[in-house]
């Protein structure tokens, strides 16, 4: 089974290790942080709830970014004491990946990051495949508990992707969202759907729980090649052939990481709103 090394045991690491260990989708997670004693404390905690959970992810510690070798995946979380990895920092530890873990798909989990995968892959420490942010998915997954309580339905019937940059430039493709099965067109009124868009601002950004529950699917997807796609931030420059700013947009992925975008019709607001957020 894969390895995943998740960089940082901060609320949002901490919760992701419990999130993935609980899924038994991998075969060992290793939670690295300068803190090494408070990560060696949250491993501890996840493994004592192993035998009541019933998983068998060996879930360890770590407090050198050496630790990443050999991984499947690395997700870049957030420190302890010190929030979501970003800026230069940021860039400095992923060049340090860059060398030690040069075949791993990089996801960032946290809301900050989409800067983060911009240089990335502009800096070339990463192909535009392999480094991806799963934090578009746990809105999608809010969106879908707001039009669940519209309908008066389940979460599970609805199937929907989401596009843009959140908060302000967030695209609902609403010709492809489904409700049990039905258009959303025709289940919900065009103002009904402008006032679920008008609700997206205050749900960004996700909690730690809503993100490392959508990081955790993302990861559980490249394991299993999953045919669903999933909201993430990615750099789709070479597919549109020109230079254009990371955004979120439907994605396979697989054990390669994202493998193909799922691209919707887009009406001509919404595709002048995405536009815009590819162009930065």
């Amino acid at each position: 089974m894969q390895d995943v090394a998740i960089v940082g045991a901060g609320e949002l690491g901490a919760n992701l290790a419990h999130v993935l260990a609980s899924s038994d989708v991998v075969g060992s997670i290793r939670l690295i942080d300068g803190a090494g004693s408070v990560a060696a404390g949250k491993a501890l905690d996840i493994m004592q709830a192993s035998p009541i959970a019933s998983f068998a992810t060996k879930v360890s510690a770590a407090t050198d970014i050496s630790y990443a070798a050999g991984s499947t995946v690395v997700v870049i979380a957030d420190r302890v004491g010190h929030g979501e990895w970003q800026g230069d920092e940021a860039v400095l530890m992923l060049k340090q990946l860059s060398h030690v873990a040069q075949s791993a798909i990089v996801l960032c989990a946290g809301a900050s990051q989409r800067a983060l995968i911009e240089r990335g892959v502009g800096e070339h420490l990463f192909p535009s495949s392999r480094i991806v942010g799963s934090a578009p998915e746990a809105l999608a997954a809010a969106l879908r508990s707001v039009i669940a309580l519209e309908t008066n339905g389940s979460i599970r019937d609805i199937a929907l992707t989401l596009l843009g940059v959140p908060p302000q430039q967030t695209v609902i493709p609403w010709d492809s969202v489904t409700i049990a099965g039905f258009a959303a067109t025709n289940v919900l009124s065009e103002p009904v759907r402008r006032r679920i868009e008008a609700r997206l601002t205050p749900l960004w950004p996700p909690g730690a729980y809503a993100l490392a529950t959508a990081a955790a699917e993302v990861i559980a997807g490249m394991v299993n090649e999953s045919r669903r796609a999933f909201s993430c931030f990615v750099s789709p420059a070479n597919v549109l052939a020109r230079r254009s700013r990371v955004v979120a947009l439907p994605v396979r992925v697989g054990a390669s990481g994202a493998e193909r975008l799922e691209l919707p019709e887009l009406d001509p607001r919404a595709q002048v709103i995405l536009d815009t957020a590819l162009g930065g």
